[in-house]
C-alpha cells in the first residue's frame, strides 16, 4: 500500500488530464507522476530511507503536491509545516520530527536556522534561487524517473500534521497509509467527486484539509486541483468566471466574506457544491448563503486525528446547524466526564472511531493513550446528537466559559449575534473576573458602512439570551485575528484581555 498510487493510476489511464491548474500553468497527471518518480529516487539516493522524515515548509505551489508524492513513494514521512511560521516555531517542528531533507523556498529558507537543526542533511528550493543551495531542477534531473514506489505497510507512518498548539507545544499527528487512503476514498465518495471537477484549493496544503480532503481527494478521483496560494477573491472569482472551479471548499469566515462582498448570485452559478469544515459554521450565515446563491453549504466535521472526515451533513437529508452524521466506516458517540454514554439530546463531550484515527502523537505515548483511551478518540469538542445520529456541535472544551458557576458556550452567543444587522464577524470569549471567575467578552467586525456602538451590542445580547451570557465587554475591532485556515483565533484574543 502507498498513498501515491492514486497518482500512479491516475498517469496510467488519463495521463493528459489535468492534476492542477496554477497562475495559468497546467500540470498533467503523467507529468506529475513522473516527476514525482525522479524525485523520489533523488531522495533515495541522498539518504532517505523508509521511515525517515521529509519536511514541506512550502506555500500552496505546485511543488507541495509533487515534494509530497516523492516523499511517499520513497516511503518517507511527509512532515508539514505551516509556512507563515518563523523561526522559532519552524524549529521547534524540525526538531520534533527530525527530518533529513527540507523542501522549502527562498524566501522562507530564512525561518529554517539549519545550524540548529542538525537532523536536516539537505535542504531543496522549490522557488527562487539562492547562491550554492539545491534547486528542486536539479534533483529532478539527476533522478530516475523509472522509479518503483516503495510499497508499505498499513499502519506504517505516511505524514506528520502538527496541531495548532492551542492549549501547549504542536503535537505531531501520525497518520499512516491505510489512514489517509481509507479517508481519501471515502472523502472522493461521499462527496462525489469526479474526473471532470475542478475544485477550488486555496485553503493551505499544510493543513488537513487542503492535503488530505481537497487534494489526496481529488486525486483518487482523477479531479483536478485549481491551487491558489491563498484566498484572494478576485483571483478566486475570476477562475469561477472561466468555468475552470466546480465545487468550492471554505471555512466559515469564507462564506462570511463573500456573503458580505454581495455579490450577484450569478457570479458564483458555474459551482455545484459548496462545503465548509474546519471550523463551526453558524446556522444564520448558512441559510443566508442558501437564500442567496441557491445552494446549501454542506458541512463536515472531524479532526486532524482522524483523516480528518469523520461527518457529514449529507445531500439525503441535510439539517441546518448540524455537522450530520458519521460517514461510512465511522462511529461518533456523546460521552460525559467519566466516559459513560449519554443519551439522545444530551451534551457531552464528542469521540469517534473509525479507519481514519491517527496512529497516536509523535514521540508522545502519555498524550496518545489519554486521546485514545477506551479505543475512542477523544476529539475535545462539546456537541449533542439527536435521535437520529445527527451530531450538533457545542463549542471546544476550552473555549467554554465559567460565570459564577453558570456555562457560557461561546457558540450559542455567536449565533445570536450573526443576527444581528451591522454585525459582520464576531468572536466571543472567556477573560478572568476577580469575582465571577471569568466573563464574557466580545470582539465584533462591523458591515461596510454599519453603525453600532460596544453598549448597543451588548443590550442587543441582554434582550435575547440569559443575563449571564450577556457580555461584559464588547470591542469593536477592524479585524479578528485568523490562522492561515482562516480559523478565528480565540487564544490571541483571550491573550490580550489577560495582558490588560
Amino acid at each position: 500500500m502507498n498513498i501515491a498510487e492514486h497518482v500512479e493510476r491516475q498517469a496510467r489511464e488519463h495521463p493528459d488530464r489535468a492534476a492542477i491548474l496554477f497562475e495559468g500553468k497546467s500540470v498533467s497527471y503523467g507529468v506529475l507522476d513522473y516527476c514525482a518518480r525522479a524525485l523520489a529516487d533523488s531522495l533515495v539516493k541522498h539518504g532517505v530511507n523508509p521511515g525517515d522524515r521529509v519536511a514541506l515548509y512550502l506555500p500552496n505551489i505546485p511543488a507541495f503536491a509533487l515534494a509530497y508524492l516523492a516523499i511517499e513513494k520513497a516511503g518517507a514521512v511527509a512532515v508539514s509545516i505551516n509556512s507563515i511560521f518563523k523561526w522559532q516555531e519552524v524549529r521547534f517542528i524540525v526538531n520534533d520530527a527530525q527530518p533529513k531533507v527540507v523542501f522549502t523556498t527562498a524566501e522562507l529558507l530564512p525561518n529554517l536556522p539549519r545550524p540548529e537543526c542538525p537532523s536536516v542533511k539537505h535542504t531543496v528550493l522549490c522557488e527562487g534561487a539562492e547562491p550554492d543551495e539545491i534547486a528542486l531542477d536539479d534533483w529532478l534531473a539527476a533522478g530516475n524517473p523509472k522509479f518503483r514506489t516503495t510499497g508499505m505497510a498499513p499502519d506504517h507512518p505516511a505524514s506528520l500534521l502538527y496541531s495548532s498548539g492551542t492549549t501547549g507545544t504542536p503535537k505531531g499527528v501520525t497518520l499512516t497509509h491505510a489512514n489517509i487512503v481509507s479517508n481519501s476514498r471515502m472523502t472522493a465518495q461521499v462527496v462525489g467527486f469526479a474526473p471532470g471537477d475542478g475544485l477550488a484549493l486555496f485553503l493551505p496544503l499544510f493543513h488537513v484539509f487542503g492535503q488530505n480532503f481537497i487534494m489526496n481527494g481529488g486525486f483518487q478521483a482523477g479531479a483536478t486541483l485549481v491551487l491558489f496560494r491563498r484566498f484572494v477573491p478576485e483571483a478566486v472569482l475570476e477562475s469561477v468566471k472561466r468555468g475552470e472551479i466546480t465545487k468550492f471548499f471554505a471555512v466559515p469566515t469564507i462564506y462570511i466574506a463573500l456573503l458580505n462582498a454581495e455579490l450577484p448570485s450569478a457570479a458564483l452559478a458555474p459551482i455545484d457544491y459548496y462545503f465548509s469544515a474546519a471550523a463551526t459554521m453558524p446556522e444564520e450565515i448558512s441559510r443566508r448563503w442558501s437564500e442567496r446563491f441557491g445552494r446549501r453549504v454542506y458541512e463536515g466535521y472531524g479532526l486532524t486525528e482522524c483523516s480528518p472526515f469523520a461527518c457529514y451533513n449529507h445531500a439525503t437529508e441535510h439539517r441546518f446547524g448540524s455537522v450530520g452524521t458519521a460517514v461510512p466506516g465511522f462511529e461518533l458517540k456523546i460521552l460525559d466526564e467519566k466516559d459513560q454514554e449519554l443519551p439522545p439530546g444530551e451534551w457531552g463531550e464528542i469521540v469517534i472511531r473509525g479507519p481514519g484515527v491517527m496512529k497516536g502523537y509523535w514521540g508522545k505515548p502519555e498524550d496518545t493513550e489519554r486521546a485514545l483511551r477506551g479505543g475512542w478518540l477523544h476529539s475535545g469538542d462539546i456537541g449533542r446528537m439527536d435521535e437520529s445520529g445527527y451530531v450538533y456541535i457545542v463549542d471546544r472544551v476550552k473555549d467554554m466559559i465559567n460565570v459564577s458557576g453558570f456555562k457560557v458556550w461561546p457558540a450559542e452567543v455567536e449565533q445570536m449575534l450573526y443576527r444581528h444587522p451591522a454585525v459582520k464577524e464576531v468572536a466571543v470569549y472567556g477573560a478572568a473576573d476577580p469575582l465571577k471567575g471569568e466573563q464574557v467578552r466580545v470582539a465584533v467586525v462591523l458591515k461596510d458602512g454599519a453603525h453600532a456602538t460596544p453598549e448597543s451590542i451588548a443590550q442587543y445580547c441582554r434582550e435575547m439570551l440569559a443575563v449571564y451570557k450577556a457580555p461584559e465587554r464588547v470591542d469593536i475591532v477592524k479585524e479578528l485575528p485568523k490562522s492561515a485556515t482562516g480559523k478565528i483565533l480565540k487564544r490571541v484574543l483571550r491573550e490580550q484581555a489577560a495582558g490588560g
